[in-house]
Order: structure tokens, then sequence, then C-alpha cells
């Protein structure tokens, strides 16, 4: 048997044993292991060939070098940005240009449409046209004042940009609304002066038309042929025959009294 003594010495021995330490999470060896990449990852990349440090550089000489010959890199961005300033700023101004139409559109007094306003020889295709428009506007999503304004629009800017600019396309549509016109002036005019009505119209259009169809003519044009090509190829060589030498003659070849 072993001794009381024996005992009490074993138990003191196990209670002085070295703790264990606890170990770290493998989640933050994770996290400092990836600490320690991104740190390895930004010296190597601001040392001498590193990307930051050449884009670094790129930077400071895009001013010397210019838009032309600046990094690919950097004119792509200044690019990407200029073009989306450019749609910020088209959209933001095409509110305002709707906004601003929008309300000359319905700035028009309502009252006039369909009413006796004018006075003159231009209330013979006014009035009609008025009428016409208050007539037949009834269950449109846009008021008769917006319709009479667009009418309006579309003559003036048929009149202005076909003088000055004598395109197909704007006189096709200021003859279409002369057209329109007179069709309106014809319908809204009673039967009795109609046809005085829509002849004053068609005089005006026709006057008009002096301005807005200038420079168009019915004469074929005649297009002057090009003249040909005449195409030198230097690869073709023509040799040219050295003159032959005269034959050598006796100078008494011409004597009767020859040898």
């Amino acid at each position: 048997m072993q001794s009381n003594d024996n005992i009490h010495q074993d138990r003191q021995e196990l209670a002085y044993l070295p703790v264990p330490i606890p170990k770290a999470p493998a989640k933050q060896r994770r996290l400092a292991a990836l600490r320690e990449g991104l740190r390895d990852w930004w010296n190597r990349a601001w040392d001498a060939d590193g990307v930051l440090h050449e884009m670094w550089d790129d930077v400071l000489s895009a001013p010397e070098d210019g838009f032309r010959y600046m990094a690919p890199w950097i004119r792509t961005v200044l690019m990407t940005a200029g073009l989306a300033f450019v749609v910020l700023m088209a959209k933001a101004a095409g509110e305002v240009v709707l906004q601003a139409l929008h309300q000359i559109l319905t700035a028009v007094p309502k009252v006039q449409v369909g009413v006796d306003t004018s006075s003159g020889v231009a209330a013979v295709v006014d009035q009609p046209v008025r009428t016409y428009i208050a007539q037949h506007s009834t269950g449109l999503p846009v008021a008769a004042s917006t319709v009479y304004t667009l009418w309006l629009l579309t003559g003036i800017t048929g009149l202005v940009l076909g003088y000055l600019s004598r395109n197909n396309g704007v006189r096709a549509m200021w003859t279409g609304w002369g057209a329109a016109t007179v069709v309106m002036v014809w319908t809204a005019t009673p039967q009795a002066s109609r046809p005085v009505a829509a002849g004053l119209a068609v005089l005006a259009w026709t006057f008009l038309s002096a301005f807005a169809m200038r420079g168009l003519t019915l004469r074929r044009r005649i297009v002057a042929g090009r003249p040909a090509k005449v195409t030198v190829k230097p690869e073709i060589h023509v040799p040219v025959q050295p003159p032959a030498p005269a034959a050598e003659q006796h100078p008494h070849s011409g004597c009767p009294f020859r040898d």
C-alpha cells in the first residue's frame, strides 16, 4: 500500500501542471492573412514597375502629352465622363425645352379658338381654320388651342426653313400644310362664300410659297461629264532605239570622176 504522504505529493504535483493556451479562431487567421496579402500587393504596386506607379506616371505626364498621346486608359475615362456629362445635360435641357414648349402651347387663349377674333383679309383664312379646329378637336387629349398653335408653328417653320435650307423635306411639309389649310377653309366657310375664301387661301399660300420654295426648279440638271482619269504606271517602260549612225561618205563620192 501507498502511504498517505505519497498520495498527497501526487496531488500537489497535479495542481501545478501548465495550463493549455487557447488557439486563435480560424476567422481571425484568415483576416490576418488577407491583410498581409493586401499589404504586400500595395507595396509591390508602388514599386518602380508596379501598376499603381505606372498609372501615376501616366497621370503626371498627361498634361504634357495632350489628349492624343496620353495613356489610353486616361483617354477612355475622360471620354466616358464627358459622354455622361453630355447625356445628363441633354436630359436636363430636354426637360426644360419640353416644359417651355408645353407652356407656350397652353398659353394661347382658349376662348379665341373658333371665335371671330381676327379682321381684314387675314380673317378669311384665320377664322375658318379656328372654327374647323374647334369643331373637330372635341375628344382629343389636347386642347383646341394647342392644335391651333401647332398649326401656326408648322406653317412658320416650313416657311422659314424652306427659305433658308432649301430642303425637300421641309418643302413637302410646307406643301402639306398649305393643302390642309385650304381644305379647312373650304370646309368651315359658309357655302355661299366658300369659293372666294378658298381662292384667297390659295393665293396667299402661293405668294408665301415663292419664299418657301426658293430655288426650286423643274428643269433637269445637266451634270457635265467627268474627265477620264489617266493612270500613269511607272513600271511600264517604252524602249527608245537610238538613231542609226549616218553612213560614212567618201569626200569625193559626189564627183563623177571617181575611181
